[in-house]
């Protein structure tokens, strides 16, 4: 399995794990919260399909990456994203992030800029913020503070409850999200770091709009309309206008995890917008 190294903890190097497969122009898959580079399985199958590159990795904390206490923030995600791009030499890169993983494509591009970018997908934006504050209309810090408090005192059943309704359970349960599925996913989400659990739920607080107007290439965004993680009136829908160039699609019905339940619209979209 192979790993590059991003950082030291003490005694331990924090490596993350990546999968690089296929050949072509390079697509780098950037996973959300709580699972891990695997969890874009129907979207890397259409890709290879397509003649693309495809790398998918795991972000600090989950799935086969180092679990380490520190660095849960999006300086430190983007810089770990910026030393994969420069170990793996990648250019004319396709950025697509899911969820929380949009997070390091909006900080990337403002922060490193496009010399190894051409274009970007965010699907099921976590941009601008999501905070309520006396400028920006967003969700209180009351949620927030429940998600710790939750995720401290009993993280399985925590998880049990995001990812309901990340898959929106009580709609789709027994057709396109499975018990399997479910289980699978809850199962990722509890064996990533306790620490990284708690700690990533702070940094979707990150307040991206000053990141979005220095984004300068071509955008997608493809959300739910029934997304109830990251609802589309704080996230998707205040996208236009604040990137350039910017491809918004809705789809109709989707839930949070659009990647899994709704993977054929998602893909077509993702391949028509890398052409």
């Amino acid at each position: 399995m192979p790993f590059i190294a991003v950082g030291e903890e003490n005694s331990g190097h924090i490596d993350l794990h990546y999968e690089d497969h296929g050949s072509g122009t390079p697509v780098v898959l950037i996973h959300g919260y709580p699972l891990d580079g695997r969890s874009w399985e129907k979207q890397e199958a259409a890709l290879l399909e397509a003649g693309h590159r495809v790398i998918a990795y795991d972000r600090r904390g989950f799935g086969r990456s180092s679990q380490p206490s520190i660095g849960y923030d999006y300086d430190t995600f983007t810089a770990d994203l910026n030393a994969l791009l420069t170990a793996l030499d990648l250019r004319d890169v396709a950025l697509v992030g899911f969820s929380m993983g949009t997070g390091e494509v909006t900080r990337y591009l403002a922060t490193y800029g496009s010399e190894r970018v051409s274009k970007a997908a965010l699907l099921a934006p976590i941009a601008p913020f999501l905070l309520h504050t006396d400028d920006n209309p967003g969700i209180g810090q009351d949620v927030f503070d429940g998600f710790v408090a939750a995720a401290k005192g009993d993280r399985p059943a925590f998880m049990t409850g995001f990812l309901s309704n990340f898959y929106n359970y009580d709609v789709y349960a027994g057709s396109l999200v499975s018990k399997e599925r479910f289980q699978a996913s809850w199962n990722t989400a509890t064996s990533a770091s306790a620490i990284a659990a708690v700690a990533c739920i702070p940094a979707w607080l990150t307040d991206f709009r000053a990141d979005l107007p220095k984004i300068d290439v071509p955008v997608l965004v493809v959300q739910g309309d029934q997304d109830r993680i990251l609802p589309p009136i704080h996230t998707g829908d205040r996208l236009p206008g604040l990137i350039d160039d910017l491809q918004h699609n809705v789809v109709e019905g989707g839930p949070h995890g659009i990647i899994w339940t709704h993977a054929d619209q998602v893909n077509v979209a993702l391949l028509d917008f890398l052409k």
